[in-house]
């Protein structure tokens, strides 16, 4: 069985009902909508952020979920879907999980409307129900992911990137919103309890993990047997490089800023780049950090009681290590 069927298992049942009221959250009376948002949803990803919204629920109530966990779980969606189409456009991107993206199909004008639509649809679902510790959760989420982009094109211009500052980026950009997928699903069964703070850490620091196992790619063989260097030609500066730079002699480290400030499209120069950062160690010293944080999630699940929902969700934090892409 793959991974992912063994960790969305114990809420296998939960899943297939969130899709059709995820479907039914989203409808409209404008056709050109709806057929857009039928696009989107037959070409989801693998859900990650509604199955942890399920099996944290789960596993701080014994088994027990609400209609406020549906809700929960479709409000995260929604509000993810309307950034990463708002995302296309802004990066001027054409694909998204191997298929077309809405701007590619339907113009940049249609896609920042439904990216708005999506994002007022996902509110109403909280307003209209009440649910209002779960949109200040969702709130928080989308205005820190907004400040970590900013923050890492602030940082882009200059390349004065420390660990922290790196931290803090990723803190926003990535983890936040699992976070708030954790805390999510704990506020939606025990509101005002403990385990919604708790829930929020333990999905930042798989968070964490996430994006570093994310960086770590551009230097890693991908499908063609070569590493992408993407980030370095995009000149974001991630852990592997922050590390080697801080480490370099004065003169390494000014041939390395030259090169991703005015040599990062020649891509013999992105292989020199990749190669230093390899023969200096960064490679390692991000794989030792994700796996500190790996390793404090883990730490946290450890103080929940034995359950097939607890087992998921360290299948969960494991596979976030050891995915493939």
């Amino acid at each position: 069985m793959k991974i992912v069927e063994q960790i969305k298992q114990p809420i296998a049942f939960e899943m297939e009902l969130f899709e059709q009221k995820f479907q039914l959250s989203m409808s409209s009376k404008v056709a050109l909508l709806n057929r857009i948002t039928h696009y989107i949803v037959n070409r989801k990803g693998k859900q990650m952020r509604p199955m942890f919204v399920f099996l944290v629920s789960k596993m701080v109530s014994n088994g027990e979920i609400s209609e406020r966990t549906y809700r929960g779980a479709s409000v995260i969606e929604l509000i993810h879907t309307a950034t990463l189409v708002h995302d296309d456009v802004v990066d001027d991107s054409n694909r998204r999980r191997g298929f077309f993206s809405i701007n590619a199909l339907w113009k940049n004008k249609i896609a920042v409307l439904i990216g708005d639509y999506l994002l007022s649809k996902g509110l109403l679902l909280s307003i209209d129900n009440n649910d209002f510790d779960l949109l200040k959760i969702i709130s928080i989420a989308v205005r820190e992911m907004s400040e970590g982009e900013l923050l890492q094109i602030e940082k882009a211009r200059k390349l004065d990137i420390t660990e922290d500052v790196y931290y803090e980026i990723i803190r926003q950009k990535t983890a936040t919103l699992i976070a708030a997928c954790c805390s999510l699903g704990a506020a939606s069964v025990k509101p005002e309890s403990q385990h919604v703070e708790t829930m929020r850490k333990f999905g930042e620091l798989i968070g964490m993990a996430f994006q570093i196992k994310d960086d770590l790619f551009d230097y890693t063989e991908d499908k063609i047997g070569k590493p992408t260097g993407i980030d370095i030609k995009e000149q974001k500066m991630t852990l592997p490089l922050i590390y080697v730079l801080n480490q370099a002699s004065k003169k390494d480290k000014n041939w390395l800023i030259n090169s991703i400030k005015n040599h990062n499209k020649d891509k013999n120069r992105v292989k020199e780049v990749i190669a230093f950062v390899k023969e200096n160690g960064g490679l390692e010293y991000a794989i030792k950090k994700m796996k500190q944080f790996q390793l404090e999630a883990l730490n946290i699940l450890q103080t929940y009681p034995t359950s097939e929902y607890r087992n998921s969700l360290e299948l969960m934090v494991n596979y976030v290590i050891d995915r493939k892409k």
